[in-house]
């Protein structure tokens, strides 16, 4: 009964999304309600609340649940969405997107080509350094730009924004997935290895898989073509990121990855593009190419200075202008760093990149306002979304839909295992949540199912507690595709509000071939 009562928000907003096709902020705040009302009048007498908070009151547990789920919906993911849409207007106010349009198609007239380039190759580069929404913006914003339907663009972004994210934000989410399942609570670095190459393992036929769908969504007319370069362009992603994964940890696979997919597809590029029309590109002078790539190259070094990769200015940054706000009865501290958070290194950068590119810092200000005001909807949605996360959390509904399953699936486990992590990510729109919220479960039915020693998983031998643990991440990465919070930056991005339900109708069918593609990979590995 309780898993069946827990489950109830997660449909709700399924059948107002695609059965009524409410507008997505409109369809996140009733859910919010409905979970609300829940929550105060179903958890406690199902048993629900963990015992640590048996005795507060339901109202002042739930209460506090909402005001922290507003907290981590500001600060950092619409603070970073403001900032990445932020660098995009800026850079068609400054004009030079035109330069960086003809810059992209003089790298080749092949679309499915710039797609990809754009979705999975920069797509995953600034998954991997900042995260938080910005490999869906920035690139849907692009594609926009560069003349693709909005629908086209905000669904290649969503697809392509899958497998980086289990390393998005320099590693965070497999180190902290780790990190929760440590006795410690500090995962070692063979830990960390270990579990990231196995996440790339149970993932490794996406990396084909998915470039193939986003080629053949701009060209369904040439499927050798398209198998040809999905097999390229995936091939060589998998091996890079398996051996950043496997020899040096969680954060660098999406980053380095993504550059090698980057050179490849302009290797593939280059060499099979026809002389005739290689001899009428037009080409750039160095001084023109900074000026338009200003605003994500002083991103791009401002995230990576700032960032895990840079340790002794990243430690003085998460040590100086952090915010703390205490929350009575959940008996936990929320902090923000002011200086070492991603949205202020976007805003530094975009504003930077701006002044290069001939704007005064009053229009830049004015820019900033005009995108605040447009992102009202969106404000809404990703509110609604993460208050109802922290109410399904702390009243016990999301632990008690993943115990539910793990009853009804037995030595079966193992298929099902991504699913939920892929229901953490769908209710909460974050990878690194959905492992704090999953990690400990699936660590429980390791043990359950014992799955205590070393075994070989396709050829690689490693701890069988870690090859389930990993599969949390697998899931999880999937369940990007069809959260609300990620389809809410979507349509923000392509200025599509109000069309949420119609993009997850079409994401769906995706996210869960990923999603059965992974569980069979964890179950045959086991």
């Amino acid at each position: 009964m309780a898993s069946i009562v827990s489950i109830i928000p997660i449909v709700l907003l399924f059948i107002l999304m695609l059965g009524f096709k409410m507008a997505g902020h409109k369809s996140a705040l009733l859910t919010l309600v409905v979970t609300v009302f829940l929550a105060l009048f179903a958890a406690s007498p199902l048993g629900m609340i963990a015992p640590e908070h048996a005795e507060d009151s339901v109202i002042a547990l739930t209460g506090w649940a909402v005001v922290e789920g507003i907290l981590k919906a500001v600060f950092p993911i619409l603070i970073i969405i403001l900032m990445a849409i932020y660098s995009y207007n800026i850079l068609v106010e400054s004009k030079q997107i035109e330069v960086i349009k003809r810059q992209f198609t003089s790298i080749t007239d092949d679309k499915g080509l710039l797609v990809l380039l754009l979705v999975w190759g920069f797509g995953g580069l600034l998954e991997g350094m900042a995260g938080f929404g910005t490999a869906v913006a920035i690139p849907a914003a692009i594609l926009i730009g560069l003349g693709f339907k909005p629908m086209f663009s905000a669904l290649v972004s969503l697809i392509g924004n899958t497998v980086a994210t289990g390393f998005g934000a320099v590693g965070v989410p497999v180190t902290t997935l780790c990190n929760e399942v440590a006795e410690s609570g500090s995962a070692s670095a063979a830990q960390i290895c270990e579990t990231s190459a196995f996440a790339i393992i149970q993932l490794s036929p996406l990396f084909i898989i998915l470039p193939f769908i986003i080629l053949t969504f701009t060209d369904k007319h040439n499927l050798i073509k398209n198998l040809i370069i999905a097999l390229w362009v995936g091939v060589i992603s998998v091996v890079v990121q398996f051996v950043c994964g496997y020899y040096l940890g969680s954060e660098t696979p999406a980053i380095i990855g993504s550059l090698a997919a980057i050179i490849a597809i302009i290797a593939y590029a280059k060499v099979f593009a026809r002389k005739s029309k290689v001899q009428d590109k037009e080409t750039f002078a160095l001084a023109e190419s900074l000026k338009a790539w200003s605003v994500y190259l002083f991103i791009l070094i401002f995230i990576l200075v700032s960032g895990a990769l840079c340790p002794p200015v990243n430690a003085f940054l998460k040590s100086h202008l952090v915010s703390a706000v205490h929350l009575p009865v959940l008996d936990s501290t929320f902090k923000f760093g002011w200086i070492s958070n991603a949205g202020l290194m976007l805003f530094l950068g975009a504003t930077i990149g701006g002044l290069v590119q001939g704007l005064s810092l009053k229009r830049l200000m004015v820019i900033l306002a005009r995108t605040t005001v447009n992102l009202r909807k969106t404000v809404v949605t990703i509110c609604s979304l993460i208050a109802l996360a922290s109410v399904m959390n702390y009243s016990g509904m999301i632990t008690s839909i993943a115990s539910g399953l793990v009853a009804v699936t037995g030595d079966f486990y193992p298929l099902v295992a991504p699913m939920i992590g892929a229901i953490g990510t769908f209710v909460t729109g974050s990878d690194t949540s959905s492992n704090i919220l999953f990690a400990k479960l699936q660590a429980h039915v390791a043990n359950q199912l014992g799955m205590t020693g070393q075994s070989t998983f396709f050829g690689m031998e490693g701890g069988q507690e870690n090859w389930l643990v990993a599969a949390n991440t697998t899931g999880a990465t999937g369940g990007k595709m069809i959260s609300p919070q990620s389809i809410a930056i979507a349509t923000a991005a392509c200025d599509m509000e109000g069309k949420d339900g119609e993009i997850l109708r079409s994401t769906i069918p995706y996210a869960l071939l990923y999603i059965v593609l992974g569980g069979l990979m964890v179950y045959f590995g086991c």
